[in-house]
């Protein structure tokens, strides 16, 4: 008898890129894997409980550990059922529990209370994740150049992350590439929106130049720069289908793996491009 499984196909899709090279590196198109992200509904005892963006694998497990790390149960074998349903724009997950444990979940949901971290505990249903952005009209004359030199002096910005090593810096640079802005946080999310804080604060429009993220580009990155009106996002690491996919529909540039040699232009102009970006 053969006791072989299938392995289950990674949740990543593949997208065209254009490489940008710094230097000496050339130019080249290619296909760039990419983890899959997308918004799960969670749903407890019929009751809409949460919104959470993940990859779509091992919902099974996601689904009792969210409803552990909740407090919700105490052990494995208080989820009653598990249903889960795919829907257009992404997975709807559905977890049934004892009758005892049911009047916590109401509680819950009546005071909007969660403790997890990366979640959309507000919003209720999918549907209101994904409502459109508005699209960007801003436009910059930047090149490769200029995201070279930002990188380069991206370091002499972060004086708690060379202290530490621990946190993120979210940088808003000139069209040539100068940072004229800075802030850091040990969460990605809480450093984007500092600088946007502090551009509005010191009157400077993120129309006129763009932002470096020394993060992954989840989703969540792609809207708040296009909801601050910058029209250029560039990350050191790689983004998620989602962010790619919501930059696209947004008119924004996205430029993903920085690095001190070459940088991937995911959405935005032609891949023929030779200096000029935007």
């Amino acid at each position: 008898m053969d006791d072989a499984t299938e392995t289950p196909a990674l949740p990543m899709i593949g997208v065209a890129a254009h490489r940008l090279g710094f230097g000496d590196t050339g130019d080249c198109g290619l296909t760039r894997d990419i983890p899959v992200e997308m918004p799960v509904s969670i749903e407890i005892c019929g009751l809409a409980y949460a919104v959470m963006m993940a990859t779509p694998a091992d919902l099974e497990d996601y689904a009792v550990g969210f409803a552990l790390a909740e407090a919700l149960i105490e052990a494995p074998g208080e989820v009653e059922r598990i249903d889960i349903h795919a829907l257009e724009s992404g997975v709807a997950l559905r977890l049934w529990l004892p009758p005892e444990r049911r009047e916590l979940v109401f509680e819950r949901v009546r005071n909007r209370v969660s403790e997890s971290s990366c979640g959309l505990c507000g919003l209720e249903n999918i549907e209101q994740v994904l409502r459109p952005l508005p699209p960007l009209t801003a436009r910059i004359a930047t090149d490769r150049a200029a995201i070279s030199a930002a990188l380069a002096a991206l370091r002499d910005h972060q004086p708690l992350g060379r202290a530490t090593g621990a946190v993120h810096a979210a940088a808003f640079c000139s069209p040539a590439g100068a940072i004229r802005l800075a802030r850091e946080d040990v969460g990605r999310h809480n450093a984007l929106d500092k600088l946007i804080g502090a551009l509005a604060r010191a009157g400077i429009d993120p129309a006129t130049g763009f932002i470096l993220l020394s993060a992954r580009c989840s989703y969540e990155l792609v809207e708040k720069t296009v909801r601050a009106g910058c029209p250029m996002l560039v990350t050191i690491s790689a983004p998620t289908s989602l962010a790619v996919e919501r930059a696209k529909a947004a008119g924004l540039t996205l430029v993903a793996l920085a690095r001190s040699d070459s940088a991937l232009l995911l959405s935005g102009p032609s891949a023929s491009i030779a200096d000029s970006i935007v």
